[in-house]
């Protein structure tokens, strides 16, 4: 099959829980698909679902990217923010520039750039101040996307997701390891997204793209994590852990930081705009689809 046969050329930045989610699906769809991976592990099952496969970890260029990207037609950026930045727009923003060919540039960020609103509904609309390193790094990045998506015409996108879960990555795994914990922390709420249903957002901006966009992207039913916690246990019979106070929990740094910002994230702009129906509206339906792995 000659590549003009193909119905897209999609390179990810970061072959991770996502790009590989997207792949899958597009690969079904007849498009080529390559990305970049730190695991050479990884290589060889993704090679046998029709993935190129490059090694990058981000401290220098290699010349077998960027002749990939000049065939590409959608770029997917994954990459979470390193110490220095966007190690991406560093060392291919440039490239990006001298090539029209390019039909979509799509950044994945976080609804963490929205900071702590105590519990109340979030829009595109909204101010953005982040309360975590992590949360002000992706603001900083998302901004310089979309300067050159307005500068320089390029069709970048910007999808601020909420908590990923799914196949392989998801809470009934956790219980299952023993590392689910009741952290009791009253009013607080977290919004999340299946993989899969994030993965139909990027095929729907993909195929309607809106450069200088930006959308949230989470489930309909934001809720708190101890009331997630029973569901899921409830699912496996098996009785929920004792819960502890918030103020109690011994939390790494990074887990205590999702506790830091309470929000729920509004998806109406993903429906009304991409016409996206969600397979998984809610953490019951994700769960107890998850639940017959």
């Amino acid at each position: 099959m000659s590549k003009e046969t193909y119905k897209g050329n999609l390179f990810c930045f970061g072959l991770g829980f996502t790009a590989k989610t997207l792949a899958r699906s597009l690969i079904s769809k007849n498009w080529l698909v390559s990305g970049t991976s730190r695991n050479l592990n990884l290589n060889d099952t993704l090679k046998k679902n029709g993935v190129s496969v490059y090694l990058y970890d981000g401290n220098q260029v290699v010349p077998e990217i960027t002749d990939a990207i000049q065939s590409a037609t959608h770029i997917l950026i994954s990459i979470p923010p390193q110490s220095s930045g966007d190690i991406v727009l560093q060392q291919f923003g440039a490239d990006f520039l001298n090539w029209g060919h390019l039909k979509w540039i799509g950044y994945i960020s976080s609804t963490g750039v929205y900071g702590d609103t105590k519990g109340e509904w979030v829009d595109e609309t909204s101010p953005l101040k982040p309360v975590t390193a992590r949360g002000s790094q992706r603001l900083v990045i998302e901004s310089s996307w979309l300067k050159m998506q307005k500068k320089y015409d390029l069709p970048v996108v910007v999808f601020r997701c909420a908590g990923i879960y799914g196949s392989g990555r998801n809470l009934l795994r956790s219980i299952k390891q023993g590392r689910a914990r009741k952290i009791k922390k009253p009013g607080h709420v977290f919004s999340r997204i299946h993989v899969e249903d994030l993965a139909q957002t990027l095929e729907a901006s993909m195929q309607r793209p809106q450069p200088g966009e930006i959308y949230n992207v989470s489930d309909d039913c934001p809720s708190c994590p101890s009331e997630t916690l029973d569901y899921a246990c409830g699912l496996l019979n098996i009785e929920p852990p004792a819960p502890v106070s918030y103020e109690n929990a011994e939390l790494t740094d990074m887990a205590r930081s999702f506790y830091q910002a309470n929000k729920r994230v509004s998806n109406k702009k993903i429906k009304k705009e991409l016409h996206i129906k969600l397979q998984y509206p809610d953490y019951r339906v994700g769960l107890s689809t998850l639940i017959q792995e």
